[in-house]
């Protein structure tokens, strides 16, 4: 049994999230409700526009919400923070440096600096370069380490991203379709390196994805999202599958196929009429 704490590692309670347009309020999520425990694996799928990035914005302290609260380890989010470090599908890296510059300089804001929350001294040189060494070889980028940006693959700067994401040890990895633009031989290959980097880090992950088969093949629970505006949880599928998970092992499997059907069936039988009427 997982005591109350830990059960509750991210706490999500009558989050609502109101945005002012042009044409007047807009809801884009409300009565959201959802904990996630410590080192659980959690999805976030639904149709464009169901709210499932805004959700992701929430828990990064990007967004503030109109109503609720949310909770990160008994803390208040109440802004953005090191304990929370989020992989965009746009990689965000800066052309100009390399991959080691690139992620280095995440290392550097977080662990260059004494750390006010937590009293650990300032670390030197050494230690960050070790730091940063030790992510980019997690990713399996140690012999790309000094190339710049434009010179890798699309693939390789989603590992750049998540090595810098995975540098700054953060209590939570918040991914935002992190392969959604990348070739199918690419994304299954970084879904496979992914499994075995959660295993290793035994990090804490919410994970935008419109991938159902990527959504089973990772998650311990998939949060399905009503259609927008004021989306909200439509129901949270836990996903029994034991671990170390094997693609190819898993697509003949009984209870993977069970699972799959049962997110297909609320999003394109439940939750098409919207889609239809859009």
């Amino acid at each position: 049994m997982h005591d109350n704490q830990t059960t509750k590692f991210i706490d999500i309670a009558g989050v609502e999230q109101v945005f002012k347009t042009k044409k007047g309020p807009f809801c884009a999520l409300q009565n959201i409700n959802l904990s996630v425990a410590k080192g659980e694996f959690v999805a976030l799928i639904g149709h464009s526009g169901c709210g499932k990035s805004t959700l992701l914005n929430l828990i990064a302290g990007l967004t503030i919400p109109t109503q609720g609260h949310l909770l990160c380890a008994n803390r208040e989010i109440a802004g953005p923070g090191p304990d929370r470090a989020v992989v965009f599908q746009n990689h965000s890296l800066l052309p100009w440096l390399t991959c080691f510059e690139n992620v280095y300089l995440g290392v550097e804001r977080v662990f260059g600096a004494a750390n006010k929350s937590t009293g650990a001294p300032s670390e030197n040189k050494a230690q960050l370069i070790a730091r940063t060494q030790a992510a980019l070889d997690l990713v399996g980028l140690t012999a790309a380490s000094q190339k710049r940006p434009g010179e890798i693959s699309g693939g390789m700067k989603q590992r750049v991203g998540i090595a810098r994401a995975l540098a700054m040890e953060p209590k939570v990895l918040l991914m935002d379709e992190p392969f959604g633009a990348l070739d199918a031989l690419t994304r299954a290959k970084l879904q496979d390196e992914l499994l075995e980097i959660v295993a290793k880090t035994k990090a804490t992950v919410v994970m935008v994805t419109h991938d159902v088969d990527e959504a089973v093949l990772l998650s311990d629970k998939i949060v399905m999202m009503t259609n927008g505006p004021s989306a909200t949880i439509g129901e949270v599928l836990s996903v029994k599958l034991p671990r170390p998970r094997n693609r190819v092992a898993l697509a003949e499997d009984r209870q993977y196929v069970q699972y799959r059907k049962a997110v297909i069936d609320f999003l394109y039988t439940r939750q098409s009429h919207v889609e239809k009427a859009a």
